[in-house]
């Protein structure tokens, strides 16, 4: 690595907190700066930084950003990511509540984090559609599904209202939880989603109770991050490789104690009563509905989810 390093940044100009901000400058870097106005503009300016060898990647914006550089990035670096430095700027910043660099970090600050700070390695989630007429692959960090993309829609009105994220979340996962608990059996917070899942390597359909219908789930999370927005624990301990957390139907007993379950209280009759902390190296995904990706619904169908690449991520 040079004395001084060679950074790319991509600056997403209408992520929430980048809006009316300019990009910022930084003396002790070589700086490449690309503003791309549309999703399809990126990979030019990665191809760019890819020739060009930088040894840092700056992501300034939300995690929708972070996913769709990373994503169309994916068959520009291959095997040969630059170490890369996220400015937490969106709505949501669920990666950042892992690696934990401040609201306000500077380009300035992530430049000198990447020379003298530290470097925090993670794997994405790859998710693969097996679908003819959406052959794409995507890079995220958190998958979910059922009353979870309910929620997301929900968060979008918090959002409207001019909260953002740990209030965002915390304000729809409460009215998610009343929703679930108190609405009738035709509420789509109840019925649950067409679901069939699978473990990639065995093909042997993840565990259901007898709780609920067999081809439903009611929740499915998934995500590689080692921590989570408002330090909420969703996974159990000791849990590697992909993460999820499965509910089958939501009971009023289970859902009466999701502040306890969120807070880590993870007894062991839970997998009974259909709540299921699984590890798995991957798994296939049949869904009946769209599911959310670090913030964005997709579209219903038949994919692949494994562990992507290992990048390495600075921290300060």
């Amino acid at each position: 690595m040079s004395p001084q390093p060679s950074v790319g940044v991509i600056y997403n100009a209408r992520s929430h907190r980048n809006k009316g901000r300019t990009p910022g400058k930084t003396p002790s870097a070589a700086i490449d700066l690309a503003e791309p106005r549309t999703k399809a503009d990126i990979p030019e300016a990665l191809r760019r930084f890819a020739a060009n060898g930088i040894d840092c990647l700056v992501i300034s914006g939300g995690d929708g950003t972070v996913r769709d550089v990373l994503s169309l990035g994916r068959d520009i670096f291959t095997d040969g990511w630059p170490a890369i430095a996220v400015l937490p700027r969106g709505k949501t910043n669920a990666l950042n509540a892992d690696l934990g660099a401040p609201a306000d970090w500077s380009l300035n600050e992530a430049v000198e984090a990447f020379v003298n700070g530290r470097r925090l390695k993670r794997r994405p989630l790859e998710i693969r559609s097996r679908m003819e007429s959406e052959s794409r692959t995507m890079f995220g960090f958190i998958l979910g599904a059922g009353i979870f993309t309910l929620g997301v829609n929900s968060g979008q009105d918090a959002h409207r209202m001019g909260f953002f994220d740990s209030l965002a979340v915390g304000l729809t996962s409460l009215w998610g939880i009343g929703q679930t608990i108190f609405g009738s059996s035709k509420s789509s917070w109840r019925r649950g989603t067409v679901m069939r899942l699978t473990d990639a390597q065995t093909g042997v359909e993840l565990p259901h109770s007898r709780y609920g219908e067999q081809g439903r789930r009611s929740i499915l999370l998934a995500s590689t991050l080692n921590r989570m927005p408002l330090g909420i624990k969703l996974f159990g301990k000791g849990q590697k490789g992909i993460r999820l957390a499965v509910l089958d139907a939501p009971r009023r007993r289970i859902m009466g104690f999701v502040p306890a379950m969120l807070a880590g209280w993870h007894p062991r009759w839970l997998d009974r009563g259909g709540l299921h902390h699984l590890s798995v190296e991957g798994f296939e995904m049949e869904i009946g509905d769209k599911f959310v990706l670090d913030g964005e619904t997709f579209e219903a169908g038949s994919y692949v989810v494994m562990q992507g690449p290992h990048l390495s991520f600075v921290a300060p």
